[in-house]
């Protein structure tokens, strides 16, 4: 089976959230100057740097999905949706320097006793801020659920520990209006912490995309039943899975009859192709025959069990 080209609705959600992760991390970046020039916040600051760091990502996450888009060519006979992983291996490469940055900042406000400037307007940046967060993380979790881009689901897990910055920004300034400073600097330390969380995850995500990891083993079950449920399968081996952007790859062996026709094991394996493009939309698979005969008997078994 060819390679399909990803739907028009995959195209335009992922395209799109791109675009909303950059607009609302440009306006967030304005917003959240202004507060820390008028603050002086250490937790502002690490907001601000936060996202400096957004926008520098999702316009490295715009260019990859526009990448991983495009077909397949001579070049590249797998597609090019890689390129998805190799964005969320650079985001969690941004997102770990940058729990860094806000580690050590955090670290200087505390030992230093840093006194902020408890303002309303800075209450009032942070509040705008976890209102435009929220809304874009729950456009790109809708996306994610449309579409299961590597991309955008890298992108939202970044956006979510945002949720937490602002949400730890705002306490540390009304904290401060208590006379709590100290406020500002442990919650700059617990923030970079739970940031550098959220890049492992994105990191370990992109990896296992890039080396080929198997698709879960709900799916190979799936795979192996539907392919059981052909009448005349004798047996299943040598299953190879992965997945590469909105592509899923499956490779497998059917063991069938000896006496079985060429015309009808083709008729078997383009009903299990068919099964099984339904159970997995846009898969790429292969299906190779096997008279059971030949079959070497440790290879007529398999891992998963049905």
């Amino acid at each position: 089976m060819n390679q399909s080209a990803p739907s028009e609705e995959y195209a335009y959600l992922v395209k799109r959230a791109g675009q909303a992760a950059i607009i609302a991390a440009s306006l967030l970046i304005i917003v959240k100057l202004i507060a820390w020039i008028m603050t002086g916040s250490s937790s502002i600051l690490a907001a601000l740097t936060d996202s400096l760091m957004d926008v520098t990502t999702s316009i490295i996450n715009l260019f990859a999905i526009k990448i991983a888009l495009q077909p397949a060519d001579k070049e590249h006979r797998f597609g090019h949706g890689k390129a998805e992983s190799l964005a969320g291996l650079a985001q969690a490469a941004f997102i770990s320097g940058s729990s860094v940055f806000l580690m050590i900042n955090g670290i200087s406000a505390v030992v230093n006793n840093h006194q902020i400037n408890a303002s309303s307007l800075g209450v009032s940046v942070m509040l705008f801020s976890l209102v435009v967060t929220i809304a874009l993380v729950l456009f790109q979790r809708y996306v994610v659920i449309k579409t299961n881009s590597m991309a955008i689901k890298a992108d939202a897990l970044h956006y979510r520990t945002d949720i937490i910055l602002n949400g730890a920004v705002l306490l540390a300034i009304v904290l401060a209006g208590y006379g709590w400073d100290w406020a500002d600097g442990v919650f700059a330390i617990a923030v970079s912490l739970y940031i550098l969380q959220g890049a492992w995850e994105i990191g370990t995500q992109s990896i296992d995309a890039l080396m080929d990891k198997q698709l879960p083993q709900e799916d190979q079950e799936l795979i192996l039943k539907l392919a059981y449920k052909v009448k005349g399968v004798r047996g299943v081996h040598d299953l190879r899975t992965r997945y590469s952007s909105y592509i899923k790859f499956i490779q497998l062996h059917l063991e069938l009859d000896d006496e079985q026709s060429l015309f009808d094991a083709h008729e078997k394996a383009d009903e299990l192709e068919l099964a099984l493009e339904t159970a997995f939309p846009g898969a790429d698979i292969l299906i190779h025959l096997d008279p059971i005969s030949v079959v070497p008997n440790n290879k007529s078994t398999h891992e998963i069990e049905i």
